[in-house]
């Protein structure tokens, strides 16, 4: 796996079926390195901390794999690396691979992945269309939260080595399963609550449906 892009963005107001909502999901390249910090990327702004951003959501990740597919689907959008709000796109991610808990040194930066992304309403705004949140659930592949560890710049080139790996734990796209075809696997559900590096955000809501 390698960084094929880094993207940050500035908060944006946009007209949303009646009402003006403020974002941060409007990202795209820049040429130089980024830093990831403890609570978020420098330079990048988050228009919502009390859902974005923090230190389980420090750094978003997306596969560049998965452009193809949307780009078929939404043909007619000015298509850029970051348009999934991501800050690092990614060559090679597999989200049914890599595992809640899992530790990767990216160029200077140690992170370890707490979560999936769950969607929400502003990437319908990012794509003109809120059934975009029930596509994106759809597609199960929701790309990958991580938590800094170690904090530091990361480059364009840059590879994802993984330094520590829960072979026996559970996967991000498992994680994200039971937010929406996977809602009544009890089974599944308590193997996340019982996974300690989880992000305690996605914990609560999954407490929530049992």
């Amino acid at each position: 796996m390698r960084i094929i892009s880094t993207n940050t963005g500035e908060p944006k107001a946009v007209h949303w079926r009646g009402k003006t909502i403020k974002t941060g999901i409007y990202k795209f390249p820049v040429e130089e390195p980024i830093f990831l910090g403890k609570y978020g990327v420098h330079n990048d702004h988050v228009a919502d901390l009390k859902v974005h951003g923090g230190a389980d959501k420090a750094c978003y990740l997306f596969s560049s794999g998965h452009y193809p597919y949307w780009k078929e689907r939404f043909p007619d959008l000015p298509w850029t690396w970051g348009m999934f709000g991501e800050n690092l796109t990614v060559e090679g991610l597999d989200e049914s691979r890599i595992m809640i808990g899992d530790i990767f040194e990216i160029g200077k930066a140690l992170v370890q992945v707490s979560q999936p992304r769950i969607p929400c309403f502003k990437l319908g705004i990012r794509f003109g269309t809120p059934r975009m949140v029930k596509y994106f659930q759809d597609y199960h592949s929701p790309g990958v939260y991580v938590r800094v560890n170690r904090e530091g710049f990361v480059s364009l080139n840059d590879k994802l080595t993984l330094t520590e790996h829960r072979k026996n734990g559970i996967s991000v796209n498992e994680v994200y399963s039971l937010f929406s075809h996977n809602k009544h696997n009890k089974k599944l559900r308590e193997k996340a609550l019982m996974e300690p590096f989880l992000a305690e955000s996605i914990k609560k809501d999954l407490r929530k449906m049992g």
